[in-house]
C-alpha cells in the first residue's frame, strides 16, 4: 500500500559505516598515533585493501570523526542556548559546550595537533577537507549571532561568526597546552574573554571603534582575502 521512498542499503554502505565506525573507535581510545588502517581492516574483519577502497587514506577517517564531534558539539549547545538572549552569553555557550565536549580527549589531543597545524595538511581545520566539519560549527555560532538581542550592522553580523569560529580555535590550541588541573587556566580565559567582548559591544555605537572592529573582524573572517 505504501512505497518505501528510501533507498535500499548496500553491501558497499554496510562495510563503509563498519569501517567508519570501528575508525572512530580507535582513534577516540589510541589517537592519531595508534590507529593504523591495518588495526582498523583488522578489527572490522576486512583485508587492507577493502579498508583503502572506501578510505583512501587515514586523514579521511580523522575527517569522519571530526564531522561526528563537531554533531555532539551542536547536540550539547543546541538546548542551552534556549532562552539565552545576550550575545556574549550566547557565544560563552557554544565555547564552553565546546570545550566540554572535547574534555576526554586532552591527553590525546597534541597527536590530532601534530597533524593539523600544518597549513597543507587535509586535517587542518581551514582546509578544504575539513569543510563539511567546519561548516557544522560555524552554523553553531551562526546560530549563536542571529539568535541575540544584539543586532550587529553589516558586515560586521556577516562576518563575526567565522571570526569567533577562529577565535575558538586559538582557545582550543590553549586548552591543548594547559596543564593545569581540569584546565582551569582555559576557563579563566574564556570568562576574561567574554568580559572582554561584554564591554566592547555597547562600544560599537561608537562610529570610529565599530569601524575598526568591522576592519578587524573583516580580516579575520577572510573578507576579501
Amino acid at each position: 500500500m505504501f512505497e518505501n521512498d528510501a533507498a535500499p542499503v548496500t553491501k558497499r554502505d554496510r562495510t563503509r559505516a563498519r569501517i567508519r565506525e570501528v575508525a572512530i573507535r580507535s582513534l577516540r581510545e589510541h589517537g592519531y598515533d595508534g590507529t593504523t588502517m591495518r588495526g582498523i581492516a583488522d578489527e572490522a574483519g576486512l583485508s587492507v585493501g577493502n579498508a583503502y577502497y572506501h578510505f583512501p587514506t587515514k586523514d579521511h577517517l580523522v575527517q569522519e570523526l571530526y564531522v561526528e564531534v563537531q554533531h555532539e558539539h551542536v547536540a550539547r549547545a543546541t538546548p542551552e542556548l534556549e532562552g539565552v538572549e545576550e550575545l556574549a552569553d550566547r557565544v560563552g555557550v557554544v565555547v564552553r559546550t565546546g570545550l566540554a565536549n572535547l574534555r576526554s580527549w586532552h591527553g590525546i589531543a597534541p597527536q590530532f595537533l601534530t597533524t593539523a597545524i600544518a597549513p597543507g595538511s587535509p586535517n587542518n581545520p581551514m582546509s578544504p577537507e575539513s569543510a563539511p566539519a567546519r561548516d557544522v560549527v560555524l552554523g553553531l555560532f551562526r546560530q549563536a549571532v542571529d539568535g541575540s538581542r544584539t543586532k550587529l550592522p553589516a558586515p560586521l553580523g556577516e562576518d563575526l561568526p567565522r571570526a569567533l569560529w577562529t577565535a575558538y580555535l586559538l582557545v582550543t590550541l590553549f586548552w591543548v597546552y594547559d596543564t593545569s588541573p581540569d584546565q582551569r587556566r582555559t576557563d579563566r580565559l574564556v570568562d576574561t574573554a567574554l568580559g572582554v567582548l561584554r564591554f566592547a559591544l555597547p562600544m560599537l555605537r561608537v562610529r570610529p571603534f565599530r569601524r575598526t572592529v568591522t576592519e578587524i573582524v573583516g580580516i579575520v573572517a577572510g573578507r576579501d582575502a
